[in-house]
């Protein structure tokens, strides 16, 4: 056709040089059998985003799932330590085999790779997404119910390469109480709908602390914008999570799996 404009996607005619959209999905490593892929991401850094993968993990692991997390957050890998992991990845000629926690969960980060924990990766964007790519088609993950990504904050490569490489099944977005940071989840729940990934809900962290004298929640940030945020965009909000020492000291020992009150036991029924 000679107005062709060869955007397939916004045309209508069924002629010959009609082509389907191009898949840029991944198969991910022959022995790996994936069930369920649940991406938690941010707009911004520093809400608590490996937190909230870790505390899902944790949880679904308790209720007898086969859980692995892949960690592609390559320039600040936290899963290992959160679950005090110390022993490296190792590998054979049919791909590389993740680090088992105290429970079973399947790990693959960054820093199981790495001979130092503290070295810096200092990687531009394509390479950086072309290792979260080779930990789904390399890794050996065997049979596993929910696989959690653990994503890098914003919207940048590799999001963009999660969404396009990965068969992501939902993902849920983590936040703070600030306004700001509403303004920067809208961003997320818009990339997310540009790449038709579906949107499990949100989970607010930091939410309050608890007085230690007279147990009333002070909320540091102020009143929360979540809720109005989840209900601008028909979410649900599935999960406050407040200031937390004991969370915190948990973390901190990489006994995560220790958890005995998980805040993320509402979230985790939404996961089926």
């Amino acid at each position: 056709m000679s107005d062709c404009t060869h955007d397939c996607s916004s045309c209508s005619e069924n002629c010959g040089e009609r082509q389907d959209p191009q898949s840029f999905l991944e198969s991910p490593n022959p022995l790996s059998n994936i069930k369920k892929v649940i991406g938690v991401v941010s707009g911004k850094g520093g809400v608590g985003k490996s937190l909230v993968t870790s505390l899902l993990a944790a949880e679904m692991s308790k209720r007898g799932k086969a859980v692995s997390v892949l960690d592609a957050d390559i320039t600040g890998p936290s899963i290992p330590k959160i679950f005090g992991v110390c022993d490296k990845a190792s590998g054979s000629e049919q791909g590389i085999y993740p680090v088992e926690t105290e429970s079973g969960i399947k790990l693959m980060s960054i820093n199981l790779l790495l001979e130092d924990d503290t070295a810096p990766v200092v990687w531009r964007g394509p390479v950086i997404g072309g290792a979260v790519k080779q930990f789904w088609t390399d890794v050996i993950w065997g049979d596993v119910d929910y696989m959690f990504v653990d994503m890098p904050p914003g919207t940048g490569d590799v999001p963009l390469t999660v969404f396009q490489s990965i068969p992501v099944d939902g993902i849920i977005i983590v936040t703070s109480p600030q306004e700001l940071v509403s303004m920067i989840v809208e961003k997320a729940v818009n990339m997310a709908k540009m790449m038709n990934i579906p949107i499990i809900g949100l989970v607010e962290n930091m939410s309050w602390v608890n007085c230690p004298d007279c147990g009333k929640q002070i909320k540091i940030f102020g009143e929360s914008k979540t809720a109005e945020t989840a209900e601008k965009f028909n979410l649900p909000l599935l999960a406050q999570i407040p200031f937390d020492a004991k969370l915190a000291s948990l973390c901190d020992k990489g006994a995560i799996e220790d958890i005995e009150d998980n805040p993320l036991k509402n979230a985790a029924d939404m996961l089926k």
